[in-house]
């Protein structure tokens, strides 16, 4: 097994889901896509880690990385619902006037 071309092609994933982030900076839930894609990269990362190394870690953290993407998202989605029905919009620019 060959790990370069894996970490190539989790480093193009990463990279890609951090142009999604500074490109689009408009809506709220476009934006939340290439954290996913990052999060994806990273479990590529722990798995070809895991399997070069013969150990048996990587594998059971590249298990929690899509729990915590599961989390994310629906963290993420509530806090939409909420702002949307108070707001009437999740528009970035708009999100700036939220007061803790």
């Amino acid at each position: 097994m060959d790990p370069i071309k894996y970490f190539t092609f989790s480093m193009i994933i990463s990279i890609s889901g951090i142009r999604g982030i500074l490109l689009n900076r408009r809506n709220i839930p476009i934006m939340s896509m290439p954290i996913e894609s990052m999060l994806l990269a990273v479990n590529v990362n722990f798995l070809v880690f895991s399997v070069s190394s013969d150990d048996m870690m990587g594998q059971s953290f590249g298990s929690l990385v899509p729990t915590v993407a599961v989390a994310e998202s629906a963290i993420g989605l509530a806090i939409f619902v909420i702002t949307f029905r108070v707001r009437g919009t999740i528009a970035v620019e708009f999100i700036n006037s939220i007061q803790g």
